[in-house]
């Protein structure tokens, strides 16, 4: 083993273990990972950034932004809305919806088509007696199957097309769709008919809402609450059957986790509450207390009340009986009349992400308030309004429905409840449809290179404004072009210093003892699980070098291996953390880490019993 080829795999093993840990957005860990390798002289520095230059990179950007037109012109909702039955059982509405998502998933980003019907799923859920979860992960499961069926479909099918063009040409758009499609039809079928009934029920049956995991939430004892005087273990007696409990308070300022059932709540104290939503109102009235945000905002309207009264004292009147200043006010009055509350799921690519109420300034921006957050079995030390958010967690906001509905667009945020299926504009509708319809088939067809095809329909969506200029760069994912941009380079580096040979020797040497079909089985498994426990587009880049020298050193074709690191790579069912679209589910479903196994390994072992001749047929060793 040479020096460089051990730089390397240190470089790559705390890679992989920072993907792991968590801790740090992939795209932070992709840039250590870039300077490491420019740092020790295994990339030149003048190569260092051709990645971001990649016609992959420059597809997947321009497919999140057609992606995005798609969504906004309410050409997702016009289909879902004639596609899916008004009245029918569980079967055959499960069924349509999965199979619907895994079609969208073929040609958009598969976090949007899962957000755009994700309260779709809640809606059903309520009609047909289920559960949330039961809905949420079978149709999860079904985009990320639906993602294996198109070189677009998914960034880890563009990853292992650009690899394949450094020993020829790379996959054309429809490649993929043999093996992808039998393996996608293979698993939403297992689903619909099986799987479903596998993914564990958190909630009773009968919701006829959306019912989330449990809130955390900050009420003040006022002078007058029923608790003032009195001991935590007096408290916890009387909420007990409201099935909420206290799980700290803030003192002076001071926040105390799980204080001593014997402290006394005085006047002025902060207790931090867990309660469903429902449940919310009936613990406030129980106890007698105010929820923290209302005080505040109440104190800040009375704020500015008065000083609005000085001013109005101080300043000349227009009429003389005042007049003008009492229909100012009832203007201002008149837009907060209608009060709502409503669920807010957070999106993985949130502009949310990291930040709080406080840094976004929450109330003065929008004039909402942030009533509490649902953050599925991790507790947090900090203030409500200085908690700062994650990917799937759920938001209780109350405001008018106008504000509600601008923070979420502006936020990548999805309500968690019944909403209505229009059409913003039909023109714009078939517009976006048209384009992607034209870009796709002028990659399909070979008239145009994909990173050319899908850029001349950005802009064309810019033209026609199915996405607005302003609005482009937004629909941009831009912590996946950083991590691919970053990180191919590094695969070109393990490729170059003879790793990935040395690695997939270490394969066959050690365990595929030079059997083709064992060594392919290999590959598929081995990316399979690490999709599991990193990013699909990271495992793609770090397999695709591994893939292809296991196909040299045994002496067989390369693309079946390519092509098992493709299915692999999507093949992430087992952790809330391996996609995007399982950590979007994990609160709304009430879900564990331990839940998706339940369904996720028959669907694995599916996946390898089907794909495996699949890629035998459809491309021989």
């Amino acid at each position: 083993m040479t020096n460089d080829q051990l730089l390397i795999l240190l470089i790559l093993f705390a890679t992989v273990g920072l993907f792991l840990w968590g801790r740090w957005r992939h795209d932070m860990v992709a840039i250590c990972s870039l300077a490491a390798c420019v740092l020790t002289g295994l990339v030149p520095s003048s190569d260092a950034f051709v990645g971001f230059s990649h016609p992959a990179v420059v597809t997947v950007a321009c497919v999140l932004v057609l992606s995005r037109g798609l969504q906004t012109s309410g050409a997702v909702d016009a289909l879902s809305r004639a596609v899916l039955p008004a009245r029918a059982g569980v079967l055959l509405s499960m069924s349509t919806l999965c199979a619907l998502g895994a079609v969208l998933s073929g040609f958009m980003n598969n976090v949007g088509a899962m957000a755009l019907l994700m309260p779709v799923a809640v809606q059903l859920a309520g009609r047909l007696n289920l559960t949330p979860g039961q809905l949420l992960m079978p149709l999860a499961f079904s985009t990320i199957l639906g993602g294996m069926t198109t070189m677009i479909g998914t960034p880890p099918n563009l990853i292992v097309s650009s690899f394949r063009d450094q020993t020829g040409t790379g996959f054309a758009m429809f490649d993929f769709l043999p093996v992808g499609l039998a393996v996608a039809a293979a698993g939403v079928g297992f689903i619909t008919l099986i799987g479903w009934r596998l993914v564990p029920a958190r909630k009773q049956s009968g919701v006829k809402g959306f019912e989330s995991e449990a809130y955390i939430t900050e009420a003040r004892v006022l002078e007058s609450s029923k608790v003032t005087g009195i001991s935590l273990r007096d408290i916890d007696k009387m909420i007990d059957e409201i099935d909420a409990q206290i799980i700290g308070m803030v003192h002076n300022d001071v926040r105390m986790m799980a204080p001593s059932v014997w402290r006394k709540v005085r006047a002025g104290d902060i207790l931090v509450i867990e309660a469903e939503a429902k449940s919310l109102a009936v613990v406030l009235s129980t106890l007698g207390l105010a929820l923290e945000e209302a005080i505040e905002q109440e104190e800040a309207e009375l704020d500015k009340t008065n000083d609005a009264v000085e001013n109005r004292e101080n300043a000349p009147k227009d009429d003389a009986d005042g007049s003008v200043d009492k229909s100012k006010e009832q203007d201002q009055t008149k837009s907060s009349d209608h009060i709502v509350l409503m669920e807010l799921a957070v999106l993985p690519g949130s502009p949310l992400l990291g930040r709080s109420a406080t840094d976004i300034m929450l109330r003065s921006r929008y004039g909402m308030n942030l009533l509490a957050v649902s953050r599925y079995g991790k507790p947090s030390l900090s203030r409500l309004r200085s908690r700062p958010f994650r990917s799937g967690d759920l938001l209780l906001m109350q405001g008018p429905p106008e504000a509600i509905s601008e923070f979420a667009s502006d936020n990548n945020c999805v309500p968690l409840a019944k909403r209505e299926l229009r059409i913003p504009s039909k023109r714009k509708a078939w517009e976006a449809g048209i384009i992607m319809i034209l870009s796709v088939g002028a990659a399909a067809f070979g008239l145009l290179p994909a990173a050319i095809s899908f850029s001349l329909g950005v802009l064309a969506s810019m033209v026609l404004r199915t996405v607005p200029p302003r609005s482009v760069y937004n629909a941009i994912d831009w912590p996946v072009i950083v991590l691919l941009g970053a990180l191919i380079p590094v695969a070109g580096a393990m490729e170059s210093s003879g790793t990935a040979d040395l690695m997939a020797r270490f394969l066959l040497d050690n365990m595929a003892q030079g059997n083709a079909v064992f060594g392919l089985t290999l590959i598929l498994v081995a990316s399979m699980f690490l999709s599991d426990l990193m990013n699909n587009t990271a495992t793609a880049a770090v397999m695709c070098p591994i893939a292809i020298a296991t196909a040299a050193a045994l002496d067989v074709n390369t693309d079946p291996f390519l092509m098992a690191v493709a299915i692999g790579a999507s093949c992430a069912f087992l952790t809330p953390i391996g996609h995007q679209n399982n950590t979007l589910i994990l609160g709304p479903g009430g879900f564990g880490f331990g839940d998706y196994w339940k369904l996720g390994i028959p669907l694995e072992l599916l996946v390898i019993a089907i794909s495996l001749p699949m890629l035998l047929w459809v491309w021989p060793l």
